[in-house]
């Protein structure tokens, strides 16, 4: 049995502000971010079926990729639901994209996010192995399945 890993990149425009954070960071800023999704499988084998040799066709995961994280992300600012109401009530009077989140919008924590919302929508035939979040060009987050069996 032979293994693949398919790698599909994607990207998204997105602002946040960490929430008591000591440093620049505090204040809503942007980022280009870049993500790479990893999955994992076996080739299918099924002469004449329109997948034959495929683990998932890229088309798909760009799909599940787009509609279950990068329709929520892209463009948004992300903000930590416990920031102030007054920004909060100001934001959505003024009608922007607003995602609020349990966690601090971190990059780390934002990867977490991002697995949490896309490993259950995955095909049972094929599994995430790995995660990349670019923050900047020199600065990205890592996750990897194997690191939390």
């Amino acid at each position: 049995m032979n293994r693949i890993r398919l790698t599909r990149r994607f990207t998204f425009e997105a602002a946040h502000a960490l929430t008591h954070y000591d440093g620049a960071c505090r204040h809503i800023h942007g980022h280009s971010y870049k993500l790479e999704v990893t999955v994992m499988g076996t080739p299918l084998e099924e002469d004449k079926h329109p997948k034959d040799g495929m683990v998932l066709d890229f088309g798909d995961l760009k799909k599940t990729v787009n509609t279950h994280v990068l329709h929520l992300l892209d463009h948004a600012l992300l903000l930590r639901d416990t920031s102030s109401r007054a920004l909060i009530s100001l934001l959505e009077e003024q009608g922007h994209k607003l995602l609020l989140t349990a966690f601090q919008p971190t990059c780390e924590n934002l990867l977490l996010h991002i697995k949490d919302q896309l490993q259950p929508q995955l095909p049972a035939y094929v599994h995430l192995h790995s995660l990349r979040l670019w923050e900047t060009e020199n600065a990205f987050a890592e996750w990897y399945a194997a690191d939390n069996e």
